[in-house]
């Protein structure tokens, strides 16, 4: 088997129980948020910002409820609507509200941040353009954040990797699927789950016979074996995966920081109002279509049209309406504000 990293992380960055703790992806929302916050109040020290700098805490809030909001809506919406109609006896009471089982989509949020920011600014009575070009950046640094505990958390894995990848990566969740897509892979883990304590034959019986879920089961210790630190069941585990690209690293450096430094270099002179923002809107599904040929579709959706997948399509949706938005700001007569470089008149 192709060799590779394998990704041993554990999801919990601070673990109270076994189920309860403080996790990298909460972080990772936690970070884009306060990051999001202190370059906004950065730039509201600068000449020319419209909102005020006792606002700048309501703003942020809101904005942030109107990510999270829309991002798990975009989620049920686009990739899993099954869940608007899972009622369930026990707490949350609906797939919608389950957001401990993950289900986030950033298309989602985006449309949430705009809806929060136009609520925002009609309440206020502050220019919407203006607001939504000091909310991409706090925007750029969550997507960076996001998809680095995508990548600890070993989901929205990258495409099978062949040997021109230069980080070929493993990611035990892999196995979390195959009861699910790829049945056929399951005697490949005799090895591993005899590391657990499971016979050959008993394994062979449960792979012929048993439940999904008695299989999954195993599945899960086995990924827990693996994030505490098992060095056995590690080295079994790497003979078995496939090497993968890590295709959310590529989309936090391309969506997320490579966006924040060119939007960042772009304002440092004033500019319209709208401009970054659009800019922003422009370029992201840019970004996102080029990263999403490194990223495995969600099993459950697959390839759409053409062999794009849903992402791609909602990126070249999404690119298609921006680009009138940002041909109409950059005509625009309105007076330029802002700019980081410009120095505060005498």
């Amino acid at each position: 088997m192709d060799s590779g990293y394998l990704l041993a992380f554990d999801p919990f960055a601070i673990q109270f129980t076994e189920s309860f703790g403080i996790r990298w992806y909460g972080l990772g929302y936690l970070g884009g948020f306060l990051s999001g916050y202190f370059f906004t109040a950065w730039l509201l020290a600068k000449p020319g910002m419209l909102l005020s700098r006792h606002l700048l805490e309501d703003f942020v809030f809101s904005v942030a409820v109107g990510c999270i909001v829309g991002g798990r809506l975009g989620y049920c919406l686009f990739y899993s609507p099954s869940l608007l109609t899972d009622f369930r006896d026990s707490f949350p009471f609906w797939g919608v509200l389950a957001v401990n089982e993950g289900g986030m989509a950033s298309h989602g949020g985006i449309v949430g941040m705009v809806i929060a920011v136009l609520i925002f600014s009609r309440r206020h009575q502050i220019s919407f353009w203006h607001l939504g070009d000091l909310v991409i950046y706090g925007s750029t640094l969550g997507i960076t954040f996001g998809r680095l505990a995508n990548f600890i958390n070993g989901e929205l894995v990258g495409r099978a990797c062949n040997s021109s990848c230069i980080f070929p990566v493993k990611f035990p969740q892999d196995i979390l699927t195959w009861p699910f897509y790829s049945p056929e892979k399951l005697p490949s883990l005799q090895g591993v789950v005899e590391k657990l304590g499971i016979e050959a034959s008993s394994w062979q019986n449960m792979v012929n016979y048993g439940g999904k879920s008695q299989i999954l089961d195993v599945m899960h210790q086995i990924v827990r074996s693996v994030q505490s630190g098992n060095k056995e069941i590690q080295e079994a585990l790497k003979e078995v995966l496939i090497a993968r690209h890590p295709s959310q690293l590529y989309a936090a450096f391309f969506e997320g920081l490579f966006l924040f430094l060119v939007l960042f270099w772009v304002w440092r002179k004033p500019q319209r109002p709208g401009v970054i923002a659009a800019l922003f809107l422009f370029l992201y599904p840019i970004m996102r279509m080029f990263t999403e040929f490194f990223r495995e579709p969600d099993l459950h959706v697959g390839f759409q049209l053409f062999g794009l997948t849903r992402g791609q399509w909602l990126s070249i949706i999404m690119l298609a309406v921006t680009s009138v938005f940002l041909i109409k700001i950059l005509r625009s007569s309105a007076p330029k504000i802002g700019g980081w470089s410009k120095k505060p008149s005498k």
